[in-house]
């Protein structure tokens, strides 16, 4: 069926790829139980399926909020048959900032949560200042390329949005790699200190042309 605009057509339905059954979840995990040290989605665990499957993976996190004051929003991923949560990490990072009363707004590279090859957990919020007032939280969403990938490096995205110091609304643009040819199938999200006191985390899987 084409699309028609003023009796002209405007695309026909092969020119969409896209369908809704292209987005799959796989898995979703949330503190209903209590606050958590972190959320870990591991390949074969608890209905996990992070392996070749997908050629695309994207985690949606909503309304993560902290039980320790002014923390920062993190993720790290093990190789197969990996520990530690260390693998090496090469990323750059970017933020618009307007504050409630539009006083202040500005756009910046943030160089200082940047890795070059670093092996810590890499941050995808630009402000360590997520607050555990009620209504403070951060959400957004990571996307993976081909982790299951064992030829090239592992390329990822991330965008999140969250409040800073009460009055601000931070808009943050995370992207970088895995420096690893090795399959990646673990990967875990934390804040920098305390618990997770609520919040859920989706894992979907998106299909390519084959799937």
């Amino acid at each position: 069926m084409a699309i028609l605009s003023n009796a002209v057509e405007m695309a026909d339905a092969g020119s969409f790829s896209v369908s809704l059954g292209d987005q799959v979840l796989i898995k979703e995990l949330n503190t209903s139980g209590g606050a958590v040290a972190n959320m870990t989605f591991h390949h074969g665990a608890s209905s996990v399926v992070l392996d070749d499957t997908y050629p695309f993976y994207k985690f949606v996190f909503s309304n993560m909020h902290p039980a320790g004051n002014a923390v920062f929003w993190l993720f790290q991923a093990n190789a197969v048959d990996a520990s530690g949560f260390n693998e090496q990490i090469t990323s750059s990072t970017f933020r618009a900032v307007n504050p409630e009363n539009s006083s202040n707004g500005q756009v910046d590279y943030i160089a200082s949560i940047d890795q070059s090859n670093g092996t810590g957990f890499q941050n995808i919020c630009s402000d360590g200042d997520i607050k555990t007032d009620g209504d403070s939280c951060i959400s957004g969403e990571l996307l993976l390329f081909d982790p299951s990938n064992t030829t090239y490096i592992k390329h990822f995205m991330a965008r999140t949005n969250h409040m800073v110091n009460n009055s601000q609304s931070s808009d943050n643009h995370i992207a970088g790699y895995f420096n690893t040819t090795a399959a990646l199938d673990e990967f875990q999200f934390k804040f920098n200190s305390g618990n997770i006191d609520s919040g859920t985390i989706k894992l979907y899987g998106i299909k390519g042309a084959a799937n």
